[in-house]
């Protein structure tokens, strides 16, 4: 892994863990189907998410601030049609 740059990996796994939210965002937004996602569990996981914004803020590391920024504002999409639709 040499010839790897940190940066690039961080920011490959970056695109990947933060899009892996975009079709479950979407698929509530289509369908309005909540029921099986634990609000409790995504609002833990949203907590997780902005405090890896914020040490990302600290370091100013750009694939940690733009993964978790985008992360966390599609769990927060998610938390508030989960708490719109139940």
């Amino acid at each position: 892994m040499s010839g790897l740059s940190p940066d690039l990996i961080g920011t490959v796994a970056a695109i990947l863990t933060t899009g892996c939210w975009v079709p479950q965002a979407l698929k509530i937004i289509r369908t309005r189907e909540t029921a099986a996602i634990s609000l409790t569990a995504t609002l833990i996981f949203a907590a997780g998410i902005a405090l890896w914004l914020a040490y990302g803020l600290v370091l100013m590391n750009g694939p940690l601030i733009g993964a978790n920024a985008i992360t966390l504002a599609l769990i927060l999409t998610i938390i508030g049609l989960k708490l719109r639709y139940g």
